[in-house]
This record gives C-alpha cells, sequence and structure tokens, in this order.
C-alpha cells in the first residue's frame, strides 16, 4: 500500500487495452487502484476492463462512486464517504462496510463488504484526492476532450444525466480545483 502520492507520469495517449497490460503489470494482490476523471473519460469501462484482466485467484472488487454518491450534488460527499468506509478500514486490515446509495429512493440503502486484504478498484469522478491517494498503489487520471466525454456520458444515461450535466460539471471543476487529482496520479492518460 502506497504511503504517499508520487509526482505524475507525462501525459500518455495510450488505448485503453494498453493501459490494462500497464497498471497490470503494477499491482499485487491486496492492493488499491484509484481511476478519477470526469464524467465521460472512460473511467467505468476500464474499471471493468482491469478487473476482468487480473491475474490471481480473486478478482478486485470494484467500487464504483456512483454507488456512493449521496445524489446529483453528492460528489465531494461520495469521496469522503469512500475513504472512511471503503479505504481506511483497510489501514488495519478490517473489512471494509458501507451502504450502497439508492437513486430511486433518494437514500442509503444496501449493505456492501468487502475483507480487509482484497484488492479494491475504486472508480468515479472525485475518487482521487490526497486521502485517498495515500492508501493506493496506482492513481490513474483520464482525460478526453469535453465533446467526447459529453457525447459518452450522455450517450450512455441519457435523459436522466443531461439535466443535470452542468451541475455535475461544476462539481467536478471544484473537485480538480480543490484537489489537483492530476497532481496527484501514478498515470495521466488520455485515452484514443
Amino acid at each position: 500500500m502506497s504511503s504517499a502520492p508520487s509526482r505524475s507520469r507525462a501525459v500518455a495517449r495510450l488505448t485503453s487495452a494498453a493501459l490494462v497490460r500497464t497498471v497490470l503489470d503494477e499491482v499485487s494482490p491486496g492492493d488499491v487502484v484509484i481511476i478519477d476523471g470526469r464524467s465521460g473519460a472512460g473511467k467505468s469501462t476500464l474499471a471493468r476492463e482491469l478487473q476482468r484482466q487480473w491475474d490471481g485467484a480473486q478478482p478486485p472488487q470494484l467500487v464504483a462512486l456512483d454507488e456512493l454518491y449521496p445524489g446529483w450534488d453528492g460528489l465531494a460527499a461520495g469521496a469522503e464517504y469512500a475513504v472512511a468506509r471503503v479505504l481506511a478500514p483497510r489501514r488495519t486490515g478490517a473489512p471494509a462496510r458501507w451502504q450502497q446509495w439508492d437513486w430511486a429512493a433518494d437514500r442509503y440503502g444496501q449493505d456492501r463488504a468487502l475483507k480487509g486484504d482484497e484488492s479494491v478498484i475504486l472508480e468515479g469522478s472525485g475518487a482521487l484526492t490526497a486521502a485517498a491517494a495515500a492508501f493506493a498503489t496506482v492513481r490513474i487520471w483520464l482525460d478526453a476532450p469535453s465533446d467526447v466525454r459529453k457525447r459518452r456520458a450522455l450517450d450512455r444515461d441519457g435523459d436522466t444525466y443531461r439535466p443535470h450535466w452542468e451541475r455535475w460539471a461544476a462539481q467536478e471543476q471544484d473537485h480538480i480545483a480543490r484537489n489537483d487529482p492530476r497532481r496527484l496520479a501514478t498515470h495521466v492518460v488520455e485515452l484514443v
């Protein structure tokens, strides 16, 4: 487990497959990978592919911040909840326990848990903060041109997301200004 963020590497233009190979060469059982970036940058796709290709008997637990944000104004709160409930218990090897956000009911709902020694992929906008970085071996900041990101996000979530795009983008910008996730990343990648 990493104890301090390192300087980010140069921006790389990689295919998703090349990034997956790079990351898999750097991880060991029990490690944490954090994937951050603005909406539509490819975080969820990358996380699922890393999980699918991860070596070992037990694939990593995938924790998406979409399950932790307390609603459309909860980017920062969801990121803090992830540190407190998912990452921090690992410091002592304790199991992580949290509740998944129920978007339809607008409240926390289903309980989730993972063992303290399981590998974790934490992905979502706002995931990479100094507090979270202290737990992660690999920290990725994904980027893509804004028109590409918006098209991807709205193609994926359509009318559900469309009315919230601007206020969510403002929260992402606030996260970037406060936390500078690009600086905390071990990999800064614009997916092609």
